[in-house]
């Protein structure tokens, strides 16, 4: 096969990035790129066009176009394998297919697409062969850094020693009634200046120094190093590992973030009786179907911030059917909650504890029965030649739930690249410092039960488990409800207000 180019272009025709590999002239290269959207039938599934002189193999890419030029007189399937290639390359460079991250990542992917094609043939390489070429990993470089970072961590050690030195010398010559040279600008007049001499001379030895630290000669005016200034030296050694390319993150910024991350997390509004429902999940489900274990532990705190809502009595509807044990605190009367399912002390006339989250009922439910999950999983790995494809749904088994911010985690073969992303609900993103493909859905709710993910990549089929979920509902799993608060003295209604959170404490796929 003869490869004239390979190009990136939107839907619309635009080009971002193009690579010519044979010697043409940038009239005739902007001339096909330009004819390709016009040749373009959408109404076909051909994954190719012609014309009278060359051949235009292309692949989707979520917004954007894989394009390859190459001859008429070409292979068509070697060329299909090409632009295989080319697609797997850039999401190896790429987190997202948009046209800004294209152009941020256009030279690394120019030198990728060299590494495929050379004068116009398809090089006998891989995608793990393209990555280590590119990266131009080098064990000399690799040292040279790790014996810098040595140097560098010796000089901090030998800095501290030698401060800590000085700090015992003028504590010694302030405990002796001497003035120390250079602590609080320089010498004294008459005799004491002469007596400090021997403080910083004569008793004090410096050790032999070491190849990567140059210990600090004494001036000829006798001044020493200023413990005060300590800052200013540390500033100028964070200024020198910023200028040879060492990120450094200030603690003040990181302080500020944080502090600003505080503030901008909106305060819940609570009235003086406020109560919180809050359910855990912790479930483990085995990859070939089949339930472990699942359990559910609920509570219901309450808090009373006014000391005259302090006797109050909790109406509590509890429509739990699949066999939940349920407690009460050892203060509550267990014949009330039995007879009527409200919660109130044994004593009625003794209040709440008050400005407190005091847990009064909590609950338990156990089961290894599948069709009590919340949401099912089922990932299916399926090996081929060249690497594994793998399909992943999801499925709501309760319908009277309303997940939000769900996130179905799928580990990642190390050394496998960015893994190619098919069809999906929702959206992904690859997080290649934790190694896994993060499947994020915003809701999933009876409108939308179900859904699925395809991808592909290198690796086995035990390489993606366990597959790990994550969620929050603002609805009981075990449908029990606060329905009203009333005064034990006179019966009046009480002004509540309450928040339910289903959380997950574990939620695994082995």
């Amino acid at each position: 096969m003869v490869l004239l180019a390979a190009a990136v272009c939107t839907k619309a025709g635009k080009v971002i990035i193009s690579r010519q590999f044979v010697e043409m002239t940038r009239s005739r290269i902007e001339g096909l790129l330009a004819a390709f959207p016009k040749l373009m039938n959408t109404g076909k599934q051909h994954t190719f066009v012609e014309t009278e002189s060359v051949r235009y193999v292309y692949q989707p890419l979520e917004k954007l176009y894989m394009l390859l030029i190459t001859t008429k007189n070409s292979n068509i399937l070697e060329d299909l394998e090409t632009l295989r290639l080319f697609s797997r390359v850039i999401p190896e460079y790429c987190k997202v297919m948009e046209e800004s991250e294209i152009v941020d990542q256009s030279f690394p992917l120019i030198f990728a697409f060299d590494e495929i094609v050379a004068l116009g043939y398809r090089e006998n390489v891989n995608l793990a062969q393209i990555r280590t070429f590119t990266e131009m990993d080098s064990h000399e470089e690799k040292v040279f850094k790790a014996v810098r970072e040595s140097q560098e961590r010796e000089a901090i050690q030998e800095m501290k020693k030698k401060a800590k030195e000085l700090q015992a010398a003028r504590r010694e010559a302030e405990r002796t009634g001497k003035k120390t040279p250079g602590f609080g600008g320089g010498f004294g007049g008459g005799s004491r200046s002469g007596e400090t001499v021997p403080v910083m001379a004569d008793d004090y030895k410096p050790e032999p120094t070491k190849p990567t630290y140059t210990a600090p000669k004494p001036s000829p005016s006798g001044r020493a190093m200023k413990l005060g200034s300590k800052g200013k030296d540390v500033d100028h050694f964070v200024d020198k590992l910023v200028s040879e390319g060492q990120e450094v993150v200030s603690s003040k910024a990181n302080r500020q973030s944080a502090q600003a991350a505080k503030i901008a997390t909106p305060a819940i509004h609570t009235e003086s009786v406020h109560l919180r429902i809050e359910e855990k999940v912790t479930l483990t489900a085995r990859r070939d179907g089949g339930l472990d274990n699942l359990e559910i532990h609920g509570m219901i705190s309450l808090r009373i911030s006014d000391e005259q809502y302090g006797k109050i009595i909790i109406a509590v509807d509890n429509n739990e059917t699949r066999g939940a044990q349920i407690q009460t605190h050892p203060n509550v009367d267990k014949k009330l909650f039995q007879s009527k399912s409200e919660i109130g002390l044994k004593n009625p006339n003794k209040p709440f504890p008050i400005n407190n989250d005091i847990g009064v009922m909590r609950w338990r439910l156990q089961s290894n029965d599948e069709s009590l999950m919340p949401l099912s999983i089922n990932c299916w790995p399926t090996e081929s030649g060249d690497g594994c494809d793998v399909n992943v749904e999801y499925e709501l088994e309760q319908e009277q739930l309303e997940l939000n911010d769900v996130v179905i985690a799928i580990p990642l073969p190390s050394g496998g690249g960015a893994p190619v992303v098919g069809d999906l609900d929702g959206e992904y993103h690859v997080d290649s410092r934790k190694g896994v493909l993060e499947w994020r859905l915003p809701v999933i709710d009876a409108s939308n039960k179900s859904g699925s993910l395809e991808f592909s990549t290198h690796g086995h089929s035990d390489d993606f488990f366990p597959v790990s979920v994550s969620f929050v509902s603002t609805k009981s799993y075990c449908d029990i409800v606060v329905n009203g608060i009333r005064m034990v003295d006179g019966g009046q209604p009480v002004k509540y207000s309450s928040d339910t959170a289903l959380l997950v404490e574990k939620y695994e796929i082995l």
